[in-house]
């Protein structure tokens, strides 16, 4: 996992694997950096460890490329499934993914599970919050397209009465 370390001054860095970031799911790696990841999970081969997996998963799920964040979601999901103990360690990512990705009802889901467990979990909560206001935001949007649908039916049925009333 990502350790927190305190800096002097700016941001806290988060080393992970002896790659210094920003922090924030927000910050991708940079290209060298998820290589790192990639090479020793393509190095390992058909004997790929849980761990390098994951380490993998997290840096796909960082980046800012749908195919990565998709293959980051894809690791993550068959490590979830396949290795019990480290199902927790995988929620948040699996949540923060699968929001990234725009599955909203997965990534509440993966996030909810995590929330059971760590009520406390303060980047859990933060993230609950990021869906909640995006499943909000579409609602609405999805309302007022049906809405403006609608209307449009109305005016379309209202015009074929119309001409049908003149003849």
């Amino acid at each position: 996992m990502p350790q927190t370390q305190k800096g002097s001054s700016g941001p806290p860095l988060q080393t992970f694997l002896g790659i210094r970031t920003n922090g924030g799911w927000y910050s991708p790696l940079k290209p060298a950096e998820l290589q790192v990841l990639r090479a020793q999970y393509e190095k390992e081969g058909d004997f790929v460890g849980v761990q390098t997996k994951f380490n993998y998963a997290w840096g796909l799920i960082k980046s800012n490329q749908r195919s990565d964040q998709q293959l980051g979601v894809q690791l993550l999901s068959d490590i979830f499934k396949t290795t019990p103990e480290r199902r927790r360690e995988c929620l948040y990512y699996l949540a923060l993914g699968n929001y990234k990705l725009g599955n909203y009802a997965e990534a509440r889901r993966y996030n909810d599970l995590l929330l059971e467990k760590e009520p406390g979990n303060l980047q859990a909560a933060s993230l609950r919050q990021l869906i909640d206001d995006k499943v909000s935001k579409e609602g609405l949007m999805g309302v007022a397209i049906i809405g403006g649908v609608a209307v449009a039916a109305g005016i379309v049925g209202s015009m074929i009465v119309r001409g049908s009333r003149k003849r």
